[in-house]
């Protein structure tokens, strides 16, 4: 977390990204809700784009039309910070 608008944001530790993997993101409310927000944090943790660029992400960005995981996100030039270029983020096995 940010302690002012210059400062640097806080590294994680494996154990807090347990933690929040864990307990953090559990909604008794909305089970699939609590799903879904995992997912968006590993996406994010794991390919280190930013969460717009991953809500953007759709289904043939990941997927091939056999339903293979791609090798790699596809991060389409509009969704990305400066809008510059198409991004390709290799997926980890």
């Amino acid at each position: 977390m940010k302690i002012n608008p210059h400062g640097r944001a806080k590294v994680l530790t494996q154990s807090e990204i347990q933690l929040i993997f864990s307990h953090g993101l559990d909604n008794d409310r909305d089970a699939c809700r609590g799903l879904r927000l995992r997912t968006l944090f590993a996406v994010c943790l794991f390919s280190a784009c930013r969460i717009r660029e991953c809500s953007t992400l759709l289904t043939q960005d990941i997927y091939t039309q056999k339903g293979i995981v791609r090798p790699r996100l596809i991060i389409r030039k509009s969704n990305t910070k400066g809008k510059l270029a198409t991004r390709l983020i290799p997926v980890i096995d």
